[in-house]
C-alpha cells in the first residue's frame, strides 16, 4: 500500500512543500538578503566598475620643431575627447620619466624637421610612445594616436598623402560603441548564474544540518516533488530578479531592450530552471551548508565570468577551452540577452542556444532526481 503511494505524484503533497520553503525563507533573513540586495548591488558594482571605455588618456609631448604645424598637431590631441596633455617636456629623458612614473599613457616626440617635411611632401616621422604595462590600453591609445595622426595628414598634406581608400564605416547595434551596452547583458547572465546556484545549493544541504531530512524519507514525498518544493520558491524570487535586472538594465545604465521582452524572460525562465538544479544537485551531494556554498560559488561564477562570452570572445580562446565553454550554462544566456537587448533578435535565431539551455535543465535534473534518490536508499 505504502509503496503505491509512493509511486504517484502528489499535487498535494508538492504544494505543502512549497509552502515550508517559503516559511523557511521568510525565517531567514539571510536568503532573503541575498535573494532580493544581493543581485542589485553586484549589478551596481560591475556595471559602473567594469568598462572596456578608455576616455581619459594622459599625454607628455616633447615638441623638438616648435612650429604652427606641430602646435596644431598636438592641438588635435588636446582637443580630442580621449587625450589629456599633461606635460610640455623639454627632452627625452623626461619623457622615460613620465612614462616611467605613470604619469603619463603615451608620449609624442615630435622632431625638429616635421614642419619641413610636410611642407616639402616627404615623410614626416613622429614618434609615438605608450606604457605597454597595459595592454589593452596601450592597443586603444594607438588606434586613437593613429586615428588623430591620419586626420592632421588628410587637412594638412592632402588626401592623396593620406590613405589611399576613404572607409566610410557604419557601427550597427551600438553605434557609439559603448562598452556598458556590452557589458550589462552579459552580466545579468553572470549574476543570476551565481545567485541561483546559491540560493538553492543551501536547501538540501539545510535539511541534513537541521535534522529534518530524516523526517521527509520517512513521509511518502517522491524526490521528484522534494525537487520541485525546493526549486518553486527560489524560481519566483529568480523571475523577480531577471524582470528586476532588466529595468535597471535599461533604466538605469540606458542599454536599449530592442528585443521581444516576453521572449527575454522566458529565456529567462528556462535558463532559471537549470540554475535552480544545479544548485539542488550541489546541495544533494554536500551535506554541509558551507561545503555547498563554497562549492556552488566556484562552479558557476568563475566559469559565467570567464568561459561564457561575457568579457572575452570564445573564438580567441584555445580549442580545448572552447569545447569546455559549451558545459557553461551562462554562455547561452549571455548570447541570448545581447541579442534580444542590442539586436533584436527573433526565437528563430536563438534556436541553438534555446536547444542547449534546455539540454542544460534536463541533464542536471536528471542528475539531481537520481543522486537524490540515491541518498533515500
Amino acid at each position: 500500500m505504502v509503496a503505491s503511494i509512493q509511486t504517484r505524484f502528489s499535487w498535494t503533497r508538492l504544494l505543502a512543500l512549497i509552502r515550508k520553503e517559503f516559511i523557511h525563507i521568510r525565517r531567514d533573513p539571510r536568503s532573503l538578503a541575498m535573494a532580493f540586495l544581493m543581485p542589485l548591488i553586484l549589478l551596481v558594482l560591475f556595471g559602473y566598475a567594469i568598462t572596456l571605455d578608455i576616455t581619459n588618456l594622459d599625454v607628455a609631448v616633447h615638441d623638438q620643431d616648435r612650429s604652427a604645424a606641430s602646435r596644431d598637431y598636438v592641438r588635435r590631441f588636446a582637443a580630442s575627447t580621449y587625450f589629456t596633455i599633461v606635460a610640455d617636456v623639454d627632452d627625452y629623458r623626461q619623457v622615460e620619466r613620465m612614462l616611467d612614473s605613470g604619469r603619463a599613457h603615451l608620449a609624442i616626440v615630435i622632431p625638429p624637421d616635421f614642419a619641413a617635411d610636410l611642407d616639402s611632401k616627404r615623410t614626416a616621422v613622429v614618434q609615438v610612445l605608450a606604457d605597454g604595462s597595459d595592454a589593452n590600453t596601450a592597443t586603444i591609445a594607438l588606434g586613437y594616436a593613429e586615428a588623430v595622426t591620419e586626420r592632421f595628414l588628410r587637412e594638412h598634406v592632402g588626401f592623396e598623402t593620406a590613405l589611399a581608400i576613404d572607409n566610410r564605416l557604419r557601427v550597427w547595434y551600438n553605434p557609439e560603441l559603448l562598452s556598458r551596452w556590452f557589458i550589462v547583458p552579459g552580466l545579468i547572465a553572470v549574476i543570476m548564474t551565481t545567485i541561483t546556484a546559491l540560493l538553492t545549493s543551501l536547501t538540501v544541504s539545510r535539511e541534513w544540518e537541521q535534522g529534518t531530512m530524516e523526517q521527509l524519507i520517512a513521509t511518502p514525498v517522491q524526490p521528484l516533488e522534494l525537487m520541485l518544493g525546493k526549486m518553486t520558491p527560489y524560481f519566483v524570487i529568480g523571475m523577480f530578479d531577471v524582470l528586476l535586472s532588466v529595468a535597471m538594465a535599461v533604466w538605469v545604465f540606458g542599454v536599449p531592450l530592442r528585443g521581444s521582452f516576453a521572449f527575454l524572460m522566458g529565456a529567462g525562465a528556462l535558463f532559471m530552471i537549470g540554475g535552480l538544479g544545479l544548485g539542488i544537485l550541489i546541495s544533494t551531494v554536500a551535506r554541509s551548508q558551507l561545503v555547498a556554498s563554497q562549492v556552488a560559488m566556484v562552479a558557476t561564477f568563475i566559469p559565467a565570468f570567464l568561459l561564457s562570452g561575457f568579457l572575452y570572445s570564445i573564438d580567441n580562446m584555445p580549442k580545448a577551452l572552447q569545447v569546455i565553454t559549451h558545459a557553461v550554462q551562462a554562455r547561452y544566456y549571455v548570447s541570448i540577452l545581447k541579442a534580444v537587448f542590442l539586436k533584436a533578435s527573433p526565437p528563430s535565431y536563438l534556436v541553438t542556444e534555446l536547444a542547449f539551455l534546455t539540454i542544460f535543465a534536463a541533464v542536471v535534473l536528471g542528475v539531481a532526481i537520481r543522486k537524490f534518490r540515491k541518498q533515500l536508499v
